[in-house]
């Protein structure tokens, strides 16, 4: 029932469209159980965005009515849990304009910490940290879309500066010589249709392949020789990276729909220079195997 008291239905005589609105920052702990997920069958620590649209003849959106679906979404995810932060965004999504009947998109921002196992190269277990990236968006009347990403930290060693030294030490190749590192961020994402799915852990895994090594929360003595060896062995500009990751992820799905979505993120934080490089790639799966035919 709309109250005379109902300030956000009040018209406004010459307003604007507003393409987003709604509220930012919410935490909430999201319950997720997914076969074939290695090392988390637990709560997840959410950081939640949730917009609408907002039509130009009205002057506020209901706030509330967010958090509103954002608490229904959480208690049910803790007697049932979730298969995955981005089957979560797209319910959020249909559920936002199921409650606000003026708007006509709906868009949602979900990441969280994400600890899994992982073993050095010398076999002992760790625990790392990784953030997954989740978001939903749709058109009233049309599906929704989804996206599933991670952001991975990892290790890169220049290949320009080692080229360098090799030929100012007149070396050969039959060990690495130094070069300068890099910790490397990188980001995928990819967004589909809802009957699609990725897993994240196989995106973790990918990424980490394309970095000239992964890096490790603790590491001892033997195992950091071995992860600066590993490094200096397979040097990796912030490019190859990003090209490690498209060629890895092409091969990983193979039939995924052409219309998937895919972005490619990298930075490498310089050490020797006051600035960090940067590449990427937006690319939908069909032209990735379009390029790879050529």
């Amino acid at each position: 029932m709309i109250l005379k008291c109902d300030v956000q239905y009040r018209k406004v005589d010459s307003g604007f469209k507003l393409t987003k609105v709604g509220v930012t920052g919410v935490r909430k702990p999201v319950l997720v159980k997914r076969e074939g997920l290695s090392d988390l069958n637990g709560a997840l620590n959410c950081n939640i965005d949730v917009f609408v649209d907002l039509p130009a003849t009205q002057k506020g959106s209901h706030l509330s009515r967010n958090v509103e679906v954002l608490r229904e979404v959480v208690d049910e995810s803790l007697t049932e849990p979730i298969s995955g932060l981005e089957n979560l965004a797209a319910d959020i999504c249909n559920r936002l304009l199921v409650h606000h009947e003026y708007a006509v998109t709906a868009n949602v921002c979900i990441s969280a910490e994400y600890f899994r196992n992982n073993t050095t190269p010398n076999g002992k277990q760790t625990l790392e940290m990784y953030e997954l990236i989740a978001r939903g968006r749709v058109l009233r009347g049309s599906p929704v879309r989804k996206t599933i990403g991670v952001k991975v930290m990892g290790m890169t060693a220049c290949p320009c500066a080692q080229q360098t030294v090799k030929e100012m030490l007149e070396c050969g190749d039959e060990f690495p010589v130094i070069s300068h590192n890099q910790r490397n961020l990188c980001t995928v994402t990819l967004e589909m249709g809802e009957d699609v799915n990725v897993e994240a852990d196989d995106l973790i895994d990918l990424v980490e392949d394309s970095f000239s090594s992964p890096t490790f929360e603790l590491l001892k003595r033997d195992d950091e020789g071995a992860v600066v060896l590993n490094a200096h062995r397979n040097p990796k500009f912030v490019e190859d990276v990003v090209r490690g990751v498209l060629k890895r992820v092409t091969a990983r799905y193979p039939s995924i729909p052409d219309d998937v979505e895919i972005v490619a993120r990298s930075e490498s934080q310089e050490s020797i220079h006051k600035h960090n490089a940067f590449a990427e790639r937006t690319a939908s799966f069909g032209e990735l195997r379009e390029e790879l035919l050529q």
